[in-house]
């Protein structure tokens, strides 16, 4: 089967997509390498943006949204008036949002500014705080195709943040390995555009040692603890006691943050 990335009104051949659900998670793990190996070198958005598309393709996440919000702003920056906006989504969709206000009461956007990992929108729908006309947002982008979806926050050291949305044509919950991936290429893409913003100067992130760097960077590709101890001949406590190191010197309360720092400052790269 061929897939068809259809970004920005316009379809780029992509390549054989895999057989979701079917295939293996070594599948999965070879894609993810050809998809930083495609964008080694890549310093143009919206030929990240593709790359990216074509890569969530691979578990049936026809749609793909980016757009960043400031420390000082409500609501998610419009894809005609923010130049770092990227998305696929249906225009027709895109339309009866903003047309709708619904910008402003987004609960993705409310959900993403108290939250550091990916979540399933279902999360979100079923959450007893959300209320009937946020949960109206939902319901009017299944209308439109968009039946079930993750997010993604990728929150900036300057308090600013990002969110990367993946959307599927069909009503089911992505599982939670398809979930660490499509995160680690969401924060995978951020840095890069970010780093693409900031290159006339950026600030200084905290000093990590090298070991710590190891650790959060393998945190960042989805490894635990003890996968992490494996890789790097060292044991499960040591990695711990540097992962902590890291969380204090990032100011950072979880791992899936200070991966994101870390990657916001160019400590690592994915």
């Amino acid at each position: 089967m061929t897939a068809v990335s259809q970004v920005r009104g316009r379809s780029t051949i992509v390549g054989p997509t895999l057989h979701y659900p079917e295939a293996t998670g070594e599948a999965f793990a070879i894609e993810f390498g050809r998809f930083l190996d495609r964008t080694d070198g890549v310093a143009q958005a919206e030929r990240l943006f593709d790359l990216l598309s074509a890569f969530a393709l691979n578990f049936d996440c026809r749609w793909v949204a980016y757009g960043s919000i400031s420390s000082n702003q409500k609501d998610l920056k419009s894809v005609r008036c923010d130049p770092a906006a990227l998305l696929n989504f249906p225009e027709e969709w895109q339309e009866r949002y903003f047309k709708m206000g619904y910008d402003t009461i987004d609960p993705i956007i409310k959900t993403c500014r108290t939250r550091a990992d990916a979540f399933r929108w279902s999360e979100v729908y079923n959450d007893v705080s959300t209320t009937e006309e946020e949960r109206r947002v939902f319901n009017e982008a299944a209308t439109f195709g968009l039946r079930s979806g993750i997010s993604v926050p990728l929150h900036g050291p300057d308090r600013s943040f990002a969110i990367m949305s993946f959307a599927q044509a069909w009503k089911g919950e992505l599982p939670n390995k398809t979930i660490t991936y499509l995160q680690s290429a969401a924060l995978h893409f951020h840095y890069k555009v970010t780093k693409f913003a900031s290159s006339s100067g950026t600030e200084r992130g905290p000093d990590l040692s090298p070991r710590e760097k190891d650790c959060i960077l393998w945190i960042s590709r989805g490894k635990s603890s003890w996968e992490i101890g494996r890789i790097l001949g060292i044991s499960v406590d040591t990695v711990n006691f540097h992962v902590k190191n890291v969380l204090r010197k990032t100011d950072t309360s979880n791992r899936t943050a200070a991966a994101i720092k870390a990657l916001s400052y160019g400590i690592i790269e994915l």
